[in-house]
């Protein structure tokens, strides 16, 4: 499926008028005088004063509020459900999914090359309400704290709204359906570029920073530059660049990617989850394999979909790839900082979970019973497979099977994981994956073989049927190594305790990175003992951002 995606995309841009995509910002505003492109025009003196401090200095801020950047917004309620339960009041439903926060540090008010922050926070894949990430009076430390850090280098840094799943319009559909996320998203970047010559900042140095769902999010904006195949949802919701016959007159592709633990290449997910998490029978010893029969039958599809990505991966040399990249993590940790050490065989890791809000973190003690490090050399001598994924999965119990597309399997009507991504926007969830779909039991639910009549064979062919594009375009490996414009530079990061999603997934969008030409830098790594998480690394991920920047040219 994948490979034929990659052949349609292709297809579809040929078939395309051509495409003009001017360098300049200046010159894609001025184009053709599109009355929505002038709706959105940005305001330079739109703008509140606030004043945070960082690294004890204060530091003054222009503050550009929940900026539209759209010109057909679509309503939301106002009430909206928790992505963990309960509901929320939002103000803002014209256009609180769909806008910008920018703030911009006073010194670089005139500085129209300074990188631009561009922060995507829809965790979980739920949808994203604005949110404001620098806010007045805060104190931030710059070797802590992502904000603080982009603040003090001069950065423009954007908190960017977005639909997404869980997302309940203001006529009670579900609007946030994919490809809205990306969409959203590609809409933010055209707004940027619609008015660079205005703005601080410049939009040839975007950089996307994203967490989960969010390093998805970042995963596929820069996988799927100028794309022609998102033109029609542009234009639906008045995207900046998009003319009344569909041509682009502005660019979306950017310049670099600060993704965290991506819970990418969903369509497949499960495969690698449970591939992973059964092949040396993790699930079955720690007692977390509710669901045998559907977990060996999901782990047995893997193998025949990494051949088909062509990365030279396989089954068969997975489990020897992972322990490299554990390796590689763990002497990476012990040469950073003389005082860096792990515990001897037999010692315990002394882990610091998180805890409820307002509370401290529970520390909590694990057996090394799986790598043996020599900490004089800053050498590992070996690490046990089968005992450490169970130390993974250990402190984090193992999603369910399937874990990524769960609903209306097994009876299951609750707990939704991404399901609910898909689908028409009058319906709550569609299956999304092949074992999933035919195998759905909840009759009434309008998914599965047993309310259509459809294998998803059958189901994916009949006209109009969208969930399989739904899949493709929020998956970035379908656009690596295309016509697409790919980021030039990546900067993965995934912990090596996070049970959130297959080590597997990471390390593919690594190796099709590696392979795609227009990629210039790859700088991936498992994070060692980092659980599902991001922006631990600041000091590290800044200084590469600002080593990339400098190679920018407008």
């Amino acid at each position: 499926m994948q490979r034929f995606r990659k052949r349609l995309a292709t297809a579809i841009s040929l078939a395309l008028v051509a495409v003009t995509l001017p360098a300049s910002s200046a010159a894609a505003s001025r184009h053709g005088g599109d009355p929505e492109d002038a709706a959105l025009a940005f305001d330079p003196a739109g703008y509140t004063t606030i004043t945070v401090t960082v690294d004890g200095q204060p530091t003054t801020v222009r503050w550009y509020r929940e900026i539209c950047d759209v010109a057909r917004p679509v309503a939301a309620a106002a009430q909206q459900p928790g992505l963990g339960g309960g509901t929320t009041t939002i103000t803002n439903t014209r256009c609180g999914y769909q806008s910008i926060n920018v703030f911009v540090p006073q010194a670089t008010v005139g500085d129209q090359r300074a990188p631009i922050y561009f922060a995507v926070n829809n965790s979980g894949w739920a949808a994203s309400y604005i949110r404001a990430s620098v806010t007045a009076g805060a104190a931030y430390a710059s070797a802590t704290s992502n904000v603080g850090a982009a603040l003090k280098a001069g950065y423009v840094f954007v908190d960017v709204a977005g639909r997404s799943r869980n997302l309940v319009g203001a006529d009670g559909s579900w609007p946030g359906k994919s490809p809205a996320a990306i969409v959203d998203a590609k809409a933010a970047v055209r707004y940027l570029r619609l008015n660079d010559h205005v703005m601080p900042g410049s939009a040839e140095r975007i950089v996307v920073n994203g967490t989960s769902g969010g390093g998805a999010l970042a995963s596929i904006l820069g996988a799927a530059g100028n794309s022609p195949e998102y033109y029609r949802y542009l234009a639906q919701i008045g995207a900046a660049g998009i003319t009344a016959d569909g041509r682009s007159t502005i660019r979306d592709d950017v310049f670099a990617v600060n993704a965290y633990c991506p819970i990418t290449d969903l369509g497949n997910a499960d495969r690698s989850y449970e591939w992973l998490f059964n092949v040396l029978n993790t699930r079955t010893d720690l007692g977390q394999n509710p669901a045998p029969a559907d977990a060996a039958a999901i782990a047995a599809q893997f193998p025949a979909y990494e051949k088909s990505l062509g990365l030279g991966l396989s089954a068969s040399t997975m489990l020897n790839t992972i322990k490299r990249e554990v390796i590689r993590s763990a002497e990476t940790y012990l040469r950073a900082d003389p005082a860096n050490t792990i515990p001897a065989l037999g010692e315990s890791f002394v882990i610091q979970a998180g805890g409820p809000p307002g509370t401290p973190p529970a520390t909590k003690s694990y057996l090394n019973d799986w790598i043996d490090a020599d900490n004089a050399t800053n050498r590992v001598r070996s690490v046990d497979m089968k005992n450490y994924l169970d130390f993974v999965a250990t402190q984090a119990t193992l999603k369910t099977t399937p874990a990524f597309d769960p609903l209306g399997v097994n009876g299951n009507v609750t707990s939704g994981a991404e399901t609910n991504l898909f689908g028409p926007a009058d319906q709550r969830y569609l299956n999304y994956t092949e074992y999933s779909w035919d195998h759905n039991n909840v009759a009434g639910d309008g998914s599965g073989l047993d309310d259509t009549g459809l294998t998803w064979a059958q189901y994916i062919r009949k006209p109009g049927t969208q969930v399989d594009d739904q899949v493709h375009l929020i998956n970035p490996m379908d656009f690596i190594g295309t016509k697409a414009d790919t980021a030039p530079y990546w900067y993965v990061r995934t912990g090596t305790r996070d049970r959130d999603t297959s080590f597997i997934v990471s390390i593919n969008l690594d190796r099709a990175l590696d392979a795609d030409k227009q990629v210039k830098d790859v700088n991936y790594r498992l994070a060692w003992n980092q659980p599902h998480a991001g922006n631990y690394d600041v000091p590290e991920a800044m200084a590469w951002i600002a080593a990339v920047a400098r190679q920018a040219r407008r």
